[in-house]
């Protein structure tokens, strides 16, 4: 089992996860606008508890996003130094498969659906499936209104979990839009690092991990500045 560290900065959240052997050592804080603050010092506290250093890590995770645009920033570039210093490969991780994979494994379900809020009216939305114990993108991640949201490939003989922000904002007109029989999870608002850990520990074993110069966000919304001005709202 390989050494593993992941951070996770897309959303209101901030978090750490270490996997060392089959210990798993987490920090999780909602706290926004704290996370250039916190992720560093959480880093060295999960390092400290499994008593290992930086060059025993084998892989770095990334919350890639779809999310806040300052978050990603921030993630990228601690990523990337860390990943440098240490001389180990990098792992990107959607945020939305994240909170799917914390539906899984919190109530078994194989069939979710995951919305962050994305502000500005709109949201972040992915359709999920359990395969080989990992929670797979079916068909696109998008950015759209609530109420104008595409949904693909859905299965409507089975129940779906409905997990993130989201829908803890836009609960009624995504229900609608989705078609389905569903469930909201209202304990999986955000995701976290840990959540991360088995999509990263599945890449690096497959040789997909990449140098850390590749690690790149993914952020849906490519006019976010323009709106964001137009708004006067910060991301």
């Amino acid at each position: 089992m390989p050494n593993i560290l992941v951070i996770d900065t897309s959303t209101e959240a901030c978090s750490v996860a270490l996997q060392v052997g089959d210990v798993i050592y987490s920090d999780y804080k909602v706290a926004p606008r704290q996370h250039g603050e916190l992720v560093l010092p959480m880093v060295d506290s999960l390092l400290k508890q499994a008593q290992i250093q930086l060059t025993d890590l084998d892989v770095i995770g990334y919350g890639q996003g779809p999310g806040a645009f300052t978050g990603l920033r921030i993630c990228i570039s601690i990523v990337q130094g860390l990943a440098y210093g240490a001389s180990v490969p990098v792992v990107g991780v959607s945020s939305l498969q994240a909170m799917a994979q914390a539906a899984y494994r919190t109530t078994g379900d194989k069939y979710i659906l995951s919305a962050i809020d994305a502000r500005m009216g709109e949201v972040y939305w992915a359709v999920y499936q359990l395969e080989d114990g990992l929670m797979t993108l079916v068909g696109p991640e998008e950015v759209a209104e609530p109420e104008s949201v595409t949904i693909e490939q859905l299965d409507t003989s089975n129940i779906y979990r409905a997990v993130g922000s989201g829908w803890q904002t836009y609960p009624d007109q995504l229900a609608q839009r989705s078609g389905v029989s569903l469930v909201i999870e209202e304990q999986v608002s955000f995701p976290s690092a840990e959540q991360m850990l088995p999509w990263v520990a599945n890449q690096f074993s497959n040789g997909l991990a990449l140098d850390a110069e590749r690690a790149q966000p993914v952020y849906l919304r490519n006019n976010v500045a323009k709106k964001v001005a137009e708004q006067g709202q910060p991301d």
